[in-house]
């Protein structure tokens, strides 16, 4: 078998059954056995970018490794922002690039990167597979290293020369054998024994938890230690859907654009049960006013991240599915008390609020709040990045894990429609929305063709409020409202000084968004008053193929709760 062959094989015995990504010379090798491949699905992207973003979202949704595969040079650079984002949130992908023939190497030959320098920072592990012979053996600890632990992104590149090499008494590794890498599932004993003895003496125990809970498939072990011990818990924005959004000591997503209540809760405990997350500093705001009088418990896979942010009084090396079994069997029943009834008081003194336009414009909190009535559990709901992903967040009932997909560490605008591709491909029975803002779309609006052409029925929402909302947000609460390069419509007979809809600007429309769905083989629809909203999301959702269902949404509507950068989450604006 040659190399190109043997990949092919390695993604089999690894239980890929998609692949996305887009062609070129060094990989025409590859392509050419995929040719005859009937075992492995072949998506074609309009951009590389689109196709890592797509296996993260079908990796996100399904906790399966996601793959790509894209031509050297230029190919290879386009999945570098798609890297990036999977590393920050653990997401297992592998990412396959060709690469000129060995000889050339180093010599600025035609399309070549070096992809094993461009990624070393971005991603969990790279490969520059420079023989034949070490092929199989790297694709197996490819995916061993991808999936385990904490997850991440995977780089092998291939050059050109070893594709067509052949490798004589081919066989695929059984097993994986890395002398530097072997994570730690089972916790200390001893230190599971202190966090139940800590739990046992806080007047007011807090779970705060992450993304982790999720990767590791540890949703019914946290529930489980819920109902037992009856601590509140606050759930991270990677980490929605594990616990359902209703249950009683759920008080929501803390952290710069979180409840009231978690942030509360998050400043008040004097015991803080961290679980799968990084103590980013979205959460925590300025360390040093962070968890200053609280005992910190951190249980993470990932030994690094134990002590980088915030220091950890009681650190528990683990996988979290396997450390919380060990403490439900540890910990000792815990009823409800004086805090319990406080961080319930604060849920419900501050609930979630938005003054309705009525039918000037559409309230983009509505349109979410109404999402929730024509979609089921089941969902996927998957977002771009800015203020629609935030009120995604904040608005929408997630019950189950793997139902919310978002760009969180990296914050990446273009994330949505190819992440949601990605889920609908690997779960063709579930119904994937993709919620959107009308610059997020724009980054990666190509993809609309892939999905219409492949009748991938993703439901795109856009959001349109003809600016960069989030950054036009900052603008308006912290730069005395000057909107410097965010409004989206601004031509060069607009006034210097944009203030917005208050200045008599009127938008012009450009570009027609349902005339590109439309353009791209998709039906459009659109809303610009709260009268329409319903008809359009039950007329959208309904179809059976790809929508894009468009929103004209108050211009100039912020997101709150908010805490501006560098503020203690205490200092909380929650708007009129």
């Amino acid at each position: 078998m040659n190399g190109a062959e043997i990949l092919i094989d390695g993604l089999k015995r690894e239980g890929v059954d998609t692949i996305f990504g887009y062609p070129g010379g060094v990989v025409i090798p590859i392509f050419d056995v995929l040719y005859s491949t009937k075992d492995i699905r072949f998506l074609l992207t309009r951009h590389e970018q689109g196709a890592t973003h797509a296996a993260d979202g079908y990796a996100r949704s399904t906790g399966k490794v996601g793959v790509c595969l894209v031509t050297s040079g230029p190919g290879a650079t386009n999945t570098i922002t798609g890297i990036a984002t999977a590393k920050l949130d653990s997401s297992p992908i592998v990412v396959i690039s060709g690469q000129v023939a060995t000889g050339n190497i180093g010599t600025d030959a035609f399309q070549e990167t070096d992809m094993l320098g461009l990624t070393r920072s971005i991603c969990k592990h790279n490969y520059l597979v420079k023989d034949v012979g070490e092929l199989p053996q790297i694709i197996k600890e490819a995916f061993y290293i991808a999936r385990t632990g904490r997850p991440g992104p995977v780089s092998i590149d291939i050059p050109v020369d070893v594709a067509n090499a052949k490798l004589k008494n081919y066989s695929y590794p059984e097993s994986v054998n890395l002398p530097g890498y072997k994570p730690v599932r089972k916790g200390n004993n001893g230190q599971i024994k202190k966090l139940a003895d800590a739990i046992a003496h806080a007047q007011k125990p807090l779970l705060y938890t992450g993304g982790g809970i999720i990767s590791a498939g540890a949703t019914d072990e946290l529930l489980q230690l819920i109902d037992k011990t009856q601590i509140p818990v606050v759930v991270t924005l990677m980490g929605l859907g594990s616990v359902p959004f209703d249950h009683p000591c759920f008080l929501g997503m803390p952290g710069m654009h979180g409840r009231v209540a978690a942030n509360k809760a998050l400043m008040d405990c004097d015991l803080m049960i961290a679980v799968g997350v990084r103590f980013d500093d979205r959460i925590t705001g300025p360390r040093h006013t962070f968890a200053k009088n609280t005992t910190v418990v951190h249980i993470d896979i990932d030994p690094a991240e134990i002590g980088k942010n915030v220091k950890a009084d009681i650190p528990v090396v683990g996988d979290a599915k396997v450390v919380l079994q060990q403490l439900i069997e540890k910990v000792n029943p815990r009823s409800k008390n004086s805090w319990n009834e406080r961080t319930e008081f604060w849920k419900e003194k501050y609930p979630l609020s938005y003054k309705n336009n009525g039918n000037d414009s559409v309230n983009p909190q509505f349109v979410i709040e109404r999402l929730n009535e024509f979609v089921n559990n089941d969902a996927i709901i998957v977002t771009d990045v800015g203020q629609h992903q935030m009120w995604s967040a904040l608005y929408c009932h997630y019950r189950h894990p793997r139902k919310f997909l978002s760009s969180g560490g990296l914050g990446t605008m273009g994330f949505g429609l190819p992440a949601a591709m990605g889920a609908a491909v690997a779960n063709p029975d579930t119904q994937v929305v993709c919620i959107s803002g009308d610059g997020g779309i724009q980054m990666n609006i190509q993809e609309l063709a892939t999905c219409a052409i492949n009748r991938i029925p993703v439901k795109v929402i856009v959001l349109n409020n003809f600016y960069l909302g989030m950054v036009r947000q900052w603008q308006d609460l912290f730069w005395d409202k000057k909107y410097s390069q965010v409004c989206l419509q601004q031509t060069p007979d607009c006034p210097d000084e944009c203030r917005g809809p208050s200045g008599n600007c009127p938008p012009q429309y450009l570009p027609d968004l349902v005339k590109v769905a439309e353009a791209n083989g998709m039906i459009g629809y659109r809303a610009k008053t709260n009268a329409e909203v319903d008809e359009v999301l039950k007329k959208g959702l309904a179809e059976e193929g790809p929508v894009l269902m468009e929103f004209f949404v108050n211009r100039e509507e912020n997101v709150f709760p908010m805490v501006s950068a560098g503020k203690p989450l205490s200092d909380m604006m929650t708007g009129d």
